[in-house]
């Protein structure tokens, strides 16, 4: 069982898929975090001068 495993993520078309999955959720964590920090709706911090 091992040695399927190990031959199945040597192959380049599995380990494309599997990158191409897994940045593709790093990007949208990042965009989501982003969102909700609420940057776009944030306040100037030098209005009062």
């Amino acid at each position: 069982m091992g040695k399927k495993c190990e031959q199945f993520f040597k192959n380049h078309s599995v380990r494309f898929i599997f990158n191409t999955i897994f940045y593709t959720f790093i990007f949208l964590a990042l965009i989501y975090l982003y969102s909700y920090s609420g940057i776009q709706g944030g306040h100037f911090i030098y209005a009062g001068f």
